[in-house]
């Protein structure tokens, strides 16, 4: 079983990032959960839609084996994400165990369509999950409920953090970055990789088939990492 936060819109143009909020609420909640990736979910690319850079949002996966006491986690990352509210900006919540597959289209959709809050509101309380407005105009409940949508549906997005990958510096082998906690090497096509040296300070794992899977091609000696969405 995994619990799903997703949150949205945390920035402004002078602050830190929402991938950067993000990893610093999985350190705090590491305590006491095991953090099982930190994703990033790219949305609709659009002059429309109002983000600080390239509109998106960010998921946490944590374990949970103990059937956490949701109502207590989401007073929690609410706190914390309220400690470091910047001005202007407008986050968003998103906390559950299940996301159904409306969930998990309407990330999709996020990714190709102008979405409205009352349309995330409708949903979420349909299906009893969590989502809250966190200041400003509250737009941030879209990304979040999409970040959590996609990250369920398992084939969508990509790992800023997961198990010990951030500690890597430099060309490491590949069994090294499977030891970090990557659950896979392959190429663009999906073969495998089993051997060779990858560039890991660059390495951002896709999140494919709910696993955290480093895309990486050849170029010279040195196997080089793809970033995709």
């Amino acid at each position: 079983m995994v619990i799903y936060i997703g949150m949205d819109d945390t920035d402004n143009a002078e602050s830190r990032g929402t991938g950067a909020l993000a990893r610093n609420v999985a350190a705090e909640l590491s305590k006491d959960y095991r953090v099982l990736g930190v994703i990033r979910q790219q949305l609709l690319r659009d002059p429309r839609v109002p983000c600080t850079k390239n509109n998106s949002s960010k998921a946490l996966l944590l374990e949970d084996g103990d059937g956490s006491d949701l109502a207590a986690l989401a007073v929690r990352v609410r706190d914390l994400m309220l400690g470091d509210f910047q001005p202007g900006s407008d986050p968003g919540l998103c906390i559950t165990r299940e996301a159904p597959a409306e969930v998990v289209e309407f990330g999709r959709r996020a990714q190709r369509e102008l979405l409205t809050k009352a349309q995330a509101q409708e949903l979420a309380a349909r299906h009893g999950i969590y989502l809250e407005e966190l200041g400003g105009d509250g737009m941030g409940i879209i990304g979040a409920l999409a970040a959590v949508g996609l990250t369920a549906g398992g084939d969508a997005g990509r790992y800023i953090q997961v198990g010990e990958l951030r500690s890597l510096v430099g060309p490491q082998t590949v069994e090294r970055v499977l030891a970090a906690g990557v659950d896979g090497v392959e190429t663009p096509e999906g073969e495998p990789v089993t051997s060779g040296t990858i560039e890991a300070g660059r390495l951002r794992p896709a999140r494919r088939g709910g696993r955290a899977v480093a895309i990486v091609q050849q170029e010279g000696d040195v196997l080089s990492p793809l970033k995709l969405d």
